[in-house]
């Protein structure tokens, strides 16, 4: 007799896209989050390695704004993200800062001394 045997699907996460620079004090990473809260991100920085975690909700029109009738096109990715990035070179994880503005994380990694 066959069986049939499910296999708990994880959810897939979209991986928001980046720019990298190597600049002379650091890493300067910005990455697309256009519409993600600040409070929805989760940043992990290690030695030689980056991981940037989160959620992003549909963007849908608002009652207010019209209720929404038929789908036309569906391109933006939405629910949770990940990307790891591999950095060329040690950072201090201490001195990781980031700050967002106009819908770009920012992420200045100051290189290890």
């Amino acid at each position: 007799p066959s069986r049939l045997r499910l296999i708990p699907l994880t959810p897939y996460r979209w991986p928001p896209a980046i720019h990298a620079f190597q600049c002379d004090k650091g890493l300067r990473i910005c990455v697309d989050l256009a519409g993600v809260d600040r409070s929805q991100v989760d940043l992990t920085v290690e030695l030689q390695r980056l991981s940037i975690r989160g959620t992003r909700a549909a963007p849908e029109p608002t009652d207010a704004e019209g209720r929404a009738v038929q789908m036309i096109a569906f391109e933006i990715d939405y629910g949770p993200f990940e990307r790891a990035i591999e950095l060329p070179l040690p950072v201090d994880v201490d001195q990781a800062r980031a700050a967002q503005r106009n819908g770009v994380l920012w992420i200045d990694l100051p290189f290890k001394q």
